[in-house]
């Protein structure tokens, strides 16, 4: 890794520094190869480090990108709220624009209760039924078997920028006794191009709690997945099912609480998913 590259260290949706999902931050990215890109987000070893590659500070307009340690993603929810904060912290909080691969994302920053907040909308999400085959296929690489799920939740594959499958889990119990076959599930996700699995429990129609296995990544588990909320959001949305604003605790059963506060706000089905960011220790040197 290069010596005077900034990496910046934050955990998005939390206050907590013991929280949340840990994010990388290279803010000026422009020069780097895709190459070194990945080696960097390897070496940084969180679920995702954002690439800031280019923009204007006086417009608020930036071009990110995200890579996880194996593979570059379209979107990243966490790393973009934590991004958004860094920003505001640098330039004031307001109206940010990122320019994604999946597209552009407005990203709203201000004070709340006097902490720093960025509220992310997502591309429009769409939902679709996940096929029977494909379902027992990732039941099985779970370990978990069809009663295992709640029935008033049917499997789908949900987009907010990217693809995730969403299982309802019948119980809380099942949702904490998480052992999956690694291998297994990241073949059944790469086939079907889905970033990550969503794996829910609903407590009320306004709490929902949350797990989200990332093996594609090279994670076993994300502690706060934004744009599996915001894919989560359209879901709901199609099902027409439960409040227009939710919150959904994730990140719990890693002793990584996170709360991912979700709304849909458009009739195309846009998600706004808002929650805070703070700066890690930096890392002891090797």
């Amino acid at each position: 890794m290069r010596e005077d590259l900034e990496i910046l260290r934050y955990t998005a949706f939390t206050h907590d520094p013991e929280g949340g999902n840990p994010a990388g931050i290279v803010l000026d990215a422009g020069d780097l190869s895709d190459a070194e890109m990945l080696a960097i987000a390897a070496e940084v070893g969180y679920s995702e480090t954002a690439f800031v590659t280019g923009g204007d500070d006086e417009s608020r307009t930036f071009q990110v990108r995200y890579f996880a340690p194996t593979a570059e993603v379209a979107f990243c929810g966490h790393v973009t709220i934590a991004t958004a904060v860094v920003m505001a912290q640098r330039l004031g909080a307001g109206p940010l624009v990122f320019h994604t691969p999946a597209g552009e994302i407005a990203v709203d920053t201000g004070i709340e209760d006097g902490v720093l907040r960025a509220t992310l909308t997502s591309v429009p999400t769409r939902s679709r039924p996940v096929e029977e085959e494909t379902l027992d296929e990732t039941l099985t690489a779970l370990r978990w078997s069809r009663d295992d799920l709640d029935p008033a939740f049917p499997p789908h594959v949900a987009f907010g920028g990217n693809d995730h499958l969403m299982l309802a889990v019948a119980t809380r119990e099942r949702l904490a006794d998480l052992d999956y076959d690694f291998d297994a599930l990241r073949s059944v996700m790469t086939r079907n191009g889905w970033t990550t699995v969503h794996l829910f429990w609903r407590e009320s129609d306004l709490r929902f709690h949350a797990r989200d296995p990332f093996p594609v990544g090279g994670v076993v588990e994300d502690a706060a997945t934004g744009a599996a909320a915001a894919a989560f959001g359209g879901y709901l949305r199609v099902l027409g099912t439960g409040s227009d604003e939710f919150t959904i605790l994730q990140g719990v059963d890693m002793g990584r609480p996170s709360i991912l506060k979700v709304s849909i706000a458009s009739p195309d089905g846009r998600s706004r998913v808002s929650g805070g960011a703070v700066e890690l220790p930096a890392p002891s040197p090797a």
